[in-house]
């Protein structure tokens, strides 16, 4: 009997429950289809120089970590469901049913249709699946087929979640529903929203940031004390003192007004604390820049630390928007006897400002998740064109060895041979060369041989046919010098900017060998990896032979180039034997570092990890984004009943369902609009801001115009998600109030 009763149940109720079916559905796809390729019966054929292994493994713990924020998404649906059915759960009891029993059906109706959702979910896993695979393939550089196949385990591990969590969370309605008083569950939908009053939350936050002001300010002279120096350029003195006064003055300005409050109302006090805590968002953002372009040794600490300053003001001044939107639009409403009253416009500002003064701290909630959302989509393709395109300047050679001579302190111990070794393998194991170069670096003048500064290392020299043996293998033109020349060869991030002065403060060099002058084709910016570069340098010198023949060799590599990849496992097994004799690390401390990179190893562990990161972003902020946009929507839902009576006088005192349908159209896309609105002005400021911190990386690495498409079309994503969810609202919501 019980179980035709909850099926009935479940059938009458299927509009109540269809945002929790759609919410559960859409958590269960994203589940499955990203985890679908970490199953174990999932066998890519991405060739046998690549070890899938190390994306399932990363991604599998990626994934499940993220899942969890899904928890609170299921509670708070489920909370949904338990406030709209409270009135069907008094009349049963009043009918002579146990609550003990109607807790238990409501868990038996909730199960039956997360079950439900289960199963829709896993079915549409199984189409979306196919984009995480073609993202896969398409990264490992494959072909992509369809391939409708479901996995096992990742269908079992999805119902072993998904039940559990509906089990735990079941539990939780069954007892919270024996708790509640038959009168109460009765009256639910009767009662008023809570009386508007002052909220006191933002005193409290006004109060840490007050505190937190103190910290910011310390850390600005502890900074100034340690780093600074008389002979910076303005900017940075600028900089350093920004991070002192505007803090400080800030600070002043809150014991002023707690001081004073009587006379100076609230929210002017707020409306000033955000102009600074904005003002001190600039200068905290400026650190880093100041930093790269002047080179300041500041430390990574102090970047950390202002970077967390920035967080912690951009958060501040969203949450004083917030409080001051629901206030201010009070003021303005009261201001004016003829905008008030005008038309339904007293209907529609009790809805706005009742419900803003009550849900102001869960706004601020949303509007910060959504701009951490909107960062993760936008950021993920920055983040991954930027490693693969470093990958492709990191793995030009399949084979790499390189040295450094950093803690290398006799010229006797300075690197020779010519790893003899590596050729052995490659003997053994039947891998063809096609090309093979083994060079020296060189020292212009020995006496820089002691010169270990930090940013300061001596640029090293190659000679002339060596440059030219590497340009060769990686299809370049040959490079010709005139006796008495030199030219230069550039990393791919080194800016315009940086060349042009180096080259116009460099065009005569001297060297133990005489003095050099710059060839008139002075540099070259062909990529020929990152390895023939000293420390901390963005640049080596091309010397002719018989210049390099007397200078002193520092660092000895040796580059190798096969007709087919090396295997991953072999790859594994060359690194590991090479390391044995030539360890990266000597024992003592002191002694030449050397280092070998297979391009096979390099690009699997870059693959796996780029890979690993844009899934993992792209689903936290598909997640994220669903979370809030369900809280968005099923805020207004919930109040549904209450809208439904108040739209029933607005009907009786003469308005008609156009103007109805117009009111309601009007109240979401405030409620929709203000915290989207506000996350899209912060995230255009703090991507921008993103973007130009690496935006030597993205001219070099990636492209403005590929970076654009990729972010266009993770923009596009999240609007058609936000279309979606506010297109339903306004249906849903219609025809609750009209019904």
């Amino acid at each position: 009997m019980y179980a035709k009763l909850v099926f009935k149940n479940a059938k009458r109720s299927a509009k109540d429950y269809l945002v929790y079916v759609i919410t559960m559905t859409i958590c269960v796809m994203l589940f499955y289809a990203f985890l679908s390729i970490t199953s174990k019966y999932y066998n890519p054929d991405i060739g046998t120089e690549y070890e899938f292994t190390l994306v399932s493994d990363g991604l599998k713990m990626a994934i499940c970590a993220v899942t969890l924020l899904l928890l609170f998404l299921i509670r708070y649906v489920n909370n949904y469901m338990l406030r709209r059915k409270q009135k069907e759960f008094a009349i049963q009891s009043v009918m002579g049913m146990e609550q003990k029993t109607v807790a238990w059906i409501f868990f038996a109706e909730t199960f039956l249709m997360g079950a439900v959702s289960i199963v829709i979910g896993i079915s549409l896993g199984v189409f979306c699946s196919q984009f995480i695979t073609g993202m896969l393939l398409s990264t490992y550089g494959q072909g992509y087929k369809l391939s409708w196949t479901l996995f096992p385990d990742t269908v079992i591990l999805t119902i072993c979640f998904f039940s559990l969590s509906l089990l735990v969370m079941g539990l939780f309605n069954v007892h919270t529903i024996r708790k509640i008083k038959i009168i109460d569950m009765l009256y639910a939908d009767k009662q008023n929203d809570p009386h508007i009053k002052r909220s006191r939350y933002m005193r409290v936050i006004s109060i840490l940031y007050t505190i937190f002001l103190i910290l910011v300010v310390a850390t600005g002279i502890s900074k100034m004390y340690f780093y600074s120096d008389s002979r910076f350029p303005i900017p940075v003195h600028i900089m350093f003192w920004g991070n002192i006064i505007v803090p400080a003055i800030s600070f002043l300005l809150s014991v002023v007004w707690y001081v004073v409050h009587k006379k100076w109302s609230f929210n002017r006090y707020i409306l000033v604390a955000a102009i600074f805590s904005l003002i001190n968002t600039g200068f905290a953002a400026s650190v880093p820049i100041i930093q790269n372009t002047y080179m300041l040794v500041i430390g990574a600490g102090t970047l950390n630390s202002y970077m967390m300053f920035l967080l912690v003001d951009v958060a501040f001044w969203i949450c004083c928007i917030i409080y001051l939107v629901s206030n201010l639009l009070s003021e303005w409403k009261e201001k004016s006897s003829k905008r008030k009253y005008r038309g339904t416009n007293l209907f529609f500002f009790g809805q706005i400002i009742s419900k803003l003064n009550t849900t102001s701290k869960t706004m601020t909630l949303i509007c910060l998740t959504l701009v951490l959302s909107v960062f993760l989509f936008v950021a993920a393709p920055a983040l991954t064109g930027w490693a693969s395109g470093y990958l492709d300047i990191r793995s030009l050679y399949d084979v790499q060895i390189s040295t450094r001579y950093n803690d290398v302190y006799e010229i006797e111990d300075l690197p020779k041979g010519n790893y003899e070794l590596v050729t052995t393998f490659l003997a053994e194991k039947n891998i063809a060369v096609t090309y093979d170069c083994t060079f020296d670096l060189y020292l212009p003048n020995q006496e820089d041989f002691h010169k270990r500064i930090k940013f300061d290392f001596p640029i090293v020299a190659i000679s002339l046919s060596d440059y030219n043996a590497l340009r060769e293998m990686l299809g370049y033109e040959q490079v010709f010098l005139n006796e008495g020349e030199f030219t230069t060869q550039w990393q791919t991030i080194a800016t315009e900017e940086d060349r042009n002065e180096f080259l116009s403060n460099h065009t005569v060099i001297s060297t133990d060998m005489g003095t050099l002058s710059l060839a008139e084709n002075a540099y070259h910016l062909e990529a020929i990896g990152e390895t023939v570069y000293n420390s901390y340098t963005d640049v080596i010198y091309v010397f002719p032979d018989s210049i390099c023949n007397n200078l002193l060799s520092v660092m000895r590599n040796r580059y190798v180039k096969t007709e087919t990849a090396v295997p991953y496992n072999e790859a594994i097994y060359l690194e590991n034997t090479f390391a044995q004799k030539y360890p990266e690390k000597p024992d003592n401390g002191n002694g030449v570092q050397y280092y070998i990179r297979t391009s096979t190893q390099q690009i699997n562990s870059s693959i796996a990890g780029n890979f690993v990161l844009q899934a993992t972003m792209i689903y936290s902020a598909v997640v994220l984004m669903v979370i809030c946009l369900t809280i968005l929507s099923l805020q207004q839902l919930l109040d549904a009943a209450h809208y439904k009576y108040r739209f029933g006088v607005l009907h009786k005192l003469g308005v008609d369902q156009q103007e109805a349908d117009h009111l309601i159209l009007k109240q979401l896309a405030v409620w929709f609009g203000l915290p989207i609105t506000i996350a899209a002005f912060v995230s255009i400021i703090v991507i921008a801001y993103f973007f130009e911190t690496i935006s030597v990386q993205i001219f070099a690495y990636i492209g403005v115009g590929a970076l654009l498409t990729q972010v266009g079309a993770m923009i596009g994503i999240l609007v058609i998600l936000l279309i979606c969810y506010f297109i339903s609202t306004w249906i849903l919501f219609q025809k609750s109030v009209t019904e």
